[in-house]
């Protein structure tokens, strides 16, 4: 097991065996004018870290902590930048130090802060009805492991007030249009061809694929628009349409793959009477085994007529991949990916690669989930958009390193890895006693986060799926307590 993996199963616990605590570790560094309001910054991160769920109160535990914790809240240095930033560079240096491909999957948020009327620089959300900022995270993934490294980005946008007939010069032109959020989010990357930035359709803009060609990284974009396109590389060939080349190709290979239940509501854009128009549709969808195909090929887009963004008009040569399922279930949507990418697709294993990658893309939405539900990052009362925001940042690493969780007894080797390689002798002892009555030095990573995961609610029966993020999180605020109260008593023994 490599360094990275090993460093990034130990930043899912405050009580790992490493010298620094995870507030340390991932704040410890940062520069906020005064070395106290750093140490109380670190002291904030571990409390938070032991107990993430819930409101401020009852993260931070005591009356005197939650009031510390809004003064250096208070201080015109503590920004979400400084915050912030530290844990960046601990992420820099770990992508520095891999070996092989790191996936940045970029994706935006909405923080819904609604009720708080005095956060005067909010803007609109969702359909306009709500207020609030859009959050826009790019999260480093290891892409054997799919474990979540660190965010090499995050940022806070907030949607400006626009003119309803806002030309397209004039959208263009705007320097805080959303479509922008893409390029600034990969700018702070290092122009490595072993990163690869991993994008959902909002990405698909000929101006942000421009910058991706020209970035030194390597990049996959699901297909939103169907643009004029050659296939090949040659511009003199016949142009047609990107998604009706793509549906030409022959299939390079076949697999069958776990196509996970779905129940959600989610918006489309359809074209009614000649107008595009949003609309919302229910999706129910049962889990099923899908066989699915893949077909690969160059390709040169053409730039618009019409611009949307600063870009030049020169061709862009890269490659179209195509997931799709030939004979889905009757009554089923059938799937299909129509992705674009630098990467080389020349055969099956090329092309099944990028699939893998952009797979990788679901893990956003988890932490997107571990932000909100897990860490109630929209809960906090600050009444300054100046003072939320840091705790933004800090709520937004606490979900990483808890997203991480999940994937620790899911690793190749959770049955033969130690616990005590990532977790303190005194939490596998308190664990193991709670589940068995006696201690279990030598439980492996799987055994302790089987057992967390029994704390939290799972049956842990031999039917039941691996445990998920919520219940591994009720487990880990569980154990808190239990050693909160073991450490109680044997100081109450040692005074006696």
């Amino acid at each position: 097991m490599s360094d990275l993996k090993t460093e990034a199963g130990r930043e899912c616990s405050a009580a790992m065996v490493e010298a620094k605590t995870f507030g340390e570790l991932h704040f410890g560094d940062a520069d906020l004018g005064d070395a106290r309001r750093t140490k109380r910054l670190v002291r904030i991160a571990d409390a938070i870290m032991r107990h993430p769920g819930g409101s401020l109160p009852e993260k931070m535990g005591s009356p005197g902590e939650l009031e510390a914790m809004y003064h250096l809240m208070k201080c015109r240095e503590v920004t979400h930048a400084r915050v912030l930033a530290p844990h960046l560079a601990l992420t820099r240096k770990k992508i520095a130090e891999h070996d092989g491909f790191v996936l940045a999957i970029h994706d935006t948020t909405e923080l819904d802060f609604t009720t708080r009327e005095s956060l005067a620089d909010r803007g609109q959300i969702g359909n306009g009805s709500h207020q609030g900022w859009l959050c826009h995270n790019t999260l480093m993934v290891d892409p054997v492991q799919r474990e979540v490294i660190g965010l090499g980005n995050q940022i806070l946008h907030c949607r400006p007030i626009t003119q309803k007939k806002e030309t397209v010069a004039e959208k263009r032109n705007r320097e805080d249009r959303e479509s922008l959020l893409w390029i600034q989010g990969v700018q702070s990357l290092p122009a490595d061809e072993e990163i690869v930035d991993v994008c959902d359709r909002g990405a698909d803009t000929f101006e942000f694929l421009e910058h991706e060609v020209t970035s030194g990284r390597t990049f996959v974009v699901r297909s939103s628009h169907d643009r004029s396109a050659i296939l090949g590389g040659e511009t003199s060939a016949q142009k047609s349409m990107l998604h009706d080349l793509a549906r030409s190709l022959p299939s390079l290979g076949q697999w069958t793959m776990k196509v996970a239940a779905l129940k959600q509501r989610k918006t489309v854009r359809k074209t009614v009477d000649g107008k595009r128009k949003s609309q919302t549709v229910s999706v129910n969808r049962k889990s099923r085994d899908a066989v699915v195909h893949v077909s690969a090929s160059r390709v040169t887009l053409l730039a618009p007529k019409r611009k949307r963004g600063h870009h030049g008009q020169s061709p862009l040569t890269m490659w179209v991949v195509r997931v799709w399922e030939p004979h889905p279930p009757e009554g089923a949507e059938p799937l299909e990916w129509i992705l674009l990418t630098n990467h080389p697709c020349m055969d099956f294993e090329s092309a099944h690669r990028v699939k893998s990658w952009y797979e990788c893309r679901w893990i956003i939405e988890e932490y997107h989930k571990g932000q909100k539900t897990g860490c109630g990052i929209e809960k906090p009362q600050f009444t300054s958009s100046d003072r939320l925001h840091p705790m933004i940042a800090i709520l937004s690493v606490v979900a990483l390193s808890l997203l991480n969780l999940r994937e620790l007894s899911r690793r190749d080797d959770a049955k033969s890895s130690p616990a005590a390689r990532l977790f303190s002798v005194e939490y596998i002892q308190v664990l193991s006693i709670w589940r068995h009555g006696t201690p279990k030095p030598n439980w492996t990573l799987y055994d302790f986060c089987l057992a967390l995961a029994r704390l939290g609610g799972h049956m842990n029966r031999k039917l039941d799926s691996h445990p998920g993020w919520m219940v591994l999180w009720k487990g880990w605020t569980k154990l808190q307590a239990m050693i909160d109260g073991a450490r109680t008593q044997k100081s109450t023994q040692n005074c006696a």
